[in-house]
């Protein structure tokens, strides 16, 4: 692991390297280690029971990699920065922290099309391992009897237009997100009940709106259709993304998946119907598109 006087020696020259680094020219490519090592870092912390002293030092090897890249001015593009900024905010020290700040910023004055949502995560986090009140409104931790929570935040910072612009929840937003994180989830209520008794709690919980126990909101029942997909049960997942139109009619996502898993099923003339109403109700959606002419 690389120790904190080397990072400091490392950091005077990276550091003039942000400011002189070259704009994206026309017929530069994008860094394919820098691509790989991010997905690693993203990759990995999907998987079950992560073993995360094993990925603290994974981390620790990628960051040192990507001081080297940017001392051999590696780094050329705006995907290069956000890159190196998704690898650098994993970090577990302010050094870390300030770096992928700055790469995330020099992402987006590279390319103005990059996910911008990655800067204002990346300044709360600095804020926080620095003890300081985050601005956006990104930071969630789990207190000690497991229920997550807002870190603490300054709101005069920065105003709900901004969040808005950094692709950040609103206040308001946020606030919601809070309460539905520490919801119950259906795949654990369906484990123990199996599919029908899921289908009943899903509708008699959408009733309920705010006051519900579990998390019915649109894009978790249709997580959870995709994941009894994977585990080969496609007559149960048609069932939960037909409920989920029903008590969505206005998300063309839902629609989508719903056309989705009627084509798996061999139900063509459904799932014809069903991609043109997310159509419909969302006229960009290309996959919907291509699957209709397909069909």
């Amino acid at each position: 692991m690389i120790k904190p006087i080397q990072l400091i020696r490392w950091l005077i020259p990276v550091l003039s390297f942000f400011v002189s680094a070259r704009s994206h020219a026309q017929g530069v490519t994008d860094n394919v280690e820098l691509q790989r090592m991010a997905d690693e870092d993203q990759q990995s912390r999907r998987k079950e029971n992560i073993d995360w002293r094993v990925l603290s030092k994974e981390d620790s090897l990628r960051r040192v990699r990507v001081f080297e890249l940017i001392k051999e001015e590696q780094l050329k593009t705006g995907k290069d920065y956000l890159n190196a900024g998704i690898v650098f905010q994993h970090g577990n020290d302010t050094i870390a922290s300030a770096m992928a700040v700055k790469s995330f910023e020099k992402a987006l004055q590279l390319d103005t099309t990059l996910n911008r949502w990655w800067y204002a995560a990346a300044v709360d986090r600095d804020l926080m391992r620095r003890g300081l009140p985050q601005i956006y409104g990104t930071q969630f931790n789990r207190r000690n009897e497991g229920k997550w929570e807002r870190y603490k935040i300054d709101t005069s910072k920065v105003t709900d237009e901004e969040r808005k612009y950094y692709q950040v929840e609103t206040l308001a937003e946020q606030a919601e997100k809070e309460r539905t994180m520490n919801l119950k989830t259906v795949s654990s209520f369906y484990k123990d009940n199996g599919i029908d008794k899921t289908l009943l709690l899903i509708s008699a919980e959408h009733k309920k709106g705010k006051q519900s126990v579990y998390n019915v909101n649109e894009d978790v029942i249709n997580t959870f259709g995709y994941e009894l997909i994977e585990s080969g049960k496609d007559a149960e997942a048609l069932k939960v993304f037909k409920l989920n139109t029903e008590l969505y009619p206005q998300g063309f996502n839902t629609f989508d998946s719903y056309g989705e898993i009627l084509l798996k099923t061999g139900k063509r003339k459904e799932a014809a119907k069903a991609y043109r109403k997310s159509l419909e109700l969302n006229p960009a959606n290309e996959n919907a598109r291509e699957i209709l002419k397909s069909l």
